[in-house]
């Protein structure tokens, strides 16, 4: 069956099970889903009563100030070569970014891999490499595998500030703790990794019906679909939809090297706070590894910008055209907050699909 045929199927569907529904609001955790659901129109083929809200799914935006201003102290020490992802260059802390580091002469480099910084490392042995390490259980291996390369070559002037984070934890605590969500969507990514089984917490724990779904239109509507069944029939499960590629227990290996590098810690994120086990910290025997124990760091934390939503973004709280500077005061160009700044940030999102369509 072609896509476009089946996502019409879909939408009629999804029509017919809203005649029996009041509204419903439906939570994405994944930048990536977000960006789909924005660029396929998503939001528009359903009832007005069905409305779809992001949530804390952008590793870049939920990147706590504390983690950030961190990184710039590091950045800013002689002698030292920062490697991060493009996207966190220009989030703003305070009056300073990466960028601005960058700009003022500081040797920052983008990586596409955490991998790219051992070769740095190796290709300037008298300089100290530092990775910042940020994104959830779908990068995190990534970063596992650097620091046990880097221990296995005694590449001793390679660390890693680890900022990587775990998306159960912070779903528990943001879905129970008044939260007005109906259902949720789950991310393929982090469900590819640690599993569909993961997120069974949902409908046992929270009694809210859920979807592991997919990237493409059709998938993300399907994904829907069985949602609004599961809510006409008062059923609370968590459904595979994205078969293919996540399975019950997840990628093993991937999973093996994650607990060989890593312990389960305390973490600061953007819009929720300190969440326990909800970080994933540099174990012991990896110490020597790690940039938070090998630079004196004090750290100064800057406040959220004046008039910024993303902190009730993050939680679902608001969409981002709610704020009096979406595209106006904040743009990708001069960001305001953390969400205007991602690819994966939902302020970005709107921005970039609702200037496409002229809007």
């Amino acid at each position: 069956m072609k896509i476009k045929t089946r996502i019409e199927e879909l939408k009629r569907g999804i029509g017919r099970l809203a005649q029996s529904l009041g509204p419903v609001t439906i939570m994405e955790v994944c930048g990536t889903h977000t960006a789909s659901i924005h660029r396929y129109g998503i939001q528009e083929l359903l009832p007005d009563q069905i409305r779809l809200v992001s949530g804390p799914g952008c590793p870049v935006c939920v990147t706590a100030p504390r983690d950030l201003a961190a990184a710039l102290a590091i950045a800013k020490q002689d002698n030292v070569i920062f490697t991060c992802f493009g996207d966190l260059m220009r989030v703003p802390c305070g009056e300073e970014s990466l960028y601005s580091l960058y700009e003022n002469g500081k040797e920052i480099r983008i990586v596409t891999s955490p991998l790219d910084a051992l070769a740095i490392a190796q290709e300037n042995p008298d300089q100290q490499t530092v990775f910042f390490a940020i994104g959830f259980e779908t990068t995190a291996p990534l970063t596992a595998a650097l620091i046990e390369a880097a221990a296995e070559g005694r590449v001793e002037n390679l660390s890693v500030y680890s900022a990587h984070k775990t998306m159960p934890q912070a779903l528990r605590e943001l879905l129970q703790n008044g939260s007005r969500i109906d259902a949720l969507l789950c991310p393929g990514h982090v469900a590819a990794i640690i599993g569909a089984k993961a997120f069974s917490f949902v409908p046992e724990e929270l009694a809210l019906p859920a979807a592991v779904a997919g990237f493409r239109a059709d998938e993300i509507m399907a994904a829907l679909f069985i949602i609004l069944e599961m809510l006409c029939q008062g059923e609370k499960k968590c459904v595979n939809m994205y078969p293919q590629i996540v399975t019950e227990d997840g990628n093993k290996e991937a999973l093996a090297l994650l607990d060989k590098v890593f312990a389960p810690c305390d973490a600061l994120w953007r819009g929720l706070g300190e969440i326990e086990g909800s970080g994933l910290g540099i174990r012991e025997r990896f110490r020597d590894f790690d940039a938070a124990q090998r630079f004196d760091l004090l750290v100064m934390e800057s406040e959220e910008p004046k008039g910024c939503l993303c902190r009730s973004i993050l939680q679902g709280r608001n969409i981002p055209t709610d704020c009096v500077n979406f595209g106006q005061a904040c743009t990708p160009q001069q960001p305001l907050g953390a969400c205007m700044v991602s690819s994966e940030g939902s302020c970005a999102t709107y921005y970039r699909y609702q200037r496409d369509r002229g809007e």
